[in-house]
């Protein structure tokens, strides 16, 4: 989980970074290079026919939402403080929690309506400078939760059936595909310092995802989870070095609701999950 917090951190500064390239041609390396690192560890039987799935309309929401997150979540990074979208990111357990309800007919008692409640108030707390400036870019961090929020959901259906890779390698496709169509508006030829640095954006993320999945297989969700809130630590430490970002107390006291909030939605699941049959109860 370290080290795929340390991939998302980097991936994001590069992003941020990159605000003299046109989006589509950033989302172009972040699609491309990541499926690169898929065909390395897909199984050898399957390069053949790796895109073979009885389950490809769920494929599609799968991607359709995870690449409205995507585009979002530069859009916010190139456009407001790193700690800010980092923190606003957080509450993607929150959306989560709310469409699981309605997605998997879960029952949410009141200890997690309680946390999905508090995470509102965080966002509420952060966002509250941008909405009284009618700063729009505070939107993007939050529709970026709702895409994701979406793809946990469609993913914990996907896994039942499916192998990671190919989860991750659809949507990486799909990425840069759709990348292509933005090429007529202009890209920019980068020079070679850039475009080792765009190159990275793709390899970042797709190892990113890659030991994000195998940290939750070798470990409890537990003991990992917190982990990625040094994701905040990073997004402070980065934006204050190169942009002489200072996160403001409001967007700490938020960040601290959010947090909490998405660690209380954890334990509660953790809670439930470890119940036997006998003795569940939705609190």
């Amino acid at each position: 989980m370290f080290m795929s917090v340390c991939a998302f951190s980097f991936m994001d500064l590069i992003v941020k970074w990159s605000d003299d390239y046109p989006l589509g041609q950033v989302l172009f390396f972040r699609g491309f290079f990541g499926i690169v690192i898929y065909f390395f560890i897909m199984p050898r039987n399957r390069i053949k026919n790796f895109y073979y799935t009885k389950r490809a309309g769920l494929h599609f929401l799968r991607c359709l939402f995870g690449f409205i997150a995507l585009v979002a979540i530069f859009i916010a990074l190139r456009n407001l403080p790193l700690a800010t979208v980092v923190s606003i990111s957080f509450a993607a357990p929150i959306f989560t929690t709310i469409f699981s309800v309605f997605f998997l007919s879960e029952k949410v008692g009141f200890y997690r309506w309680l946390a999905v409640s508090i995470g509102f108030v965080g966002i509420i707390v952060i966002t509250e400078p941008g909405f009284d400036s009618l700063n729009i870019y505070y939107i993007y961090p939050i529709i970026f939760c709702l895409g994701l929020s979406y793809v946990a959901i469609a993913i914990r259906q996907l896994s039942t059936t499916e192998p990671v890779w190919l989860i991750a390698l659809n949507f990486s496709i799909v990425i840069t595909l759709a990348s292509l169509f933005t090429i007529p508006f202009g890209w920019v030829m980068p020079n070679i310092q850039d475009l080792v640095l765009l190159c990275m954006i793709g390899f970042l993320g797709g190892f990113a995802n890659l030991w994000l999945s195998q940290s939750f297989k070798l470990s409890e969700v537990s003991l990992v989870s917190p982990l990625k809130y040094l994701a905040l630590i990073f997004g402070i430490i980065f934006g204050y070095l190169i942009w002489d970002e200072i996160p403001s107390i409001k967007t700490l006291l938020g960040a601290l609701l959010v947090v909490a909030s998405s660690l209380i939605i954890f334990r509660r699941e953790i809670f439930h999950k470890k119940e036997t049959p006998s003795n569940i109860r939705h609190e």
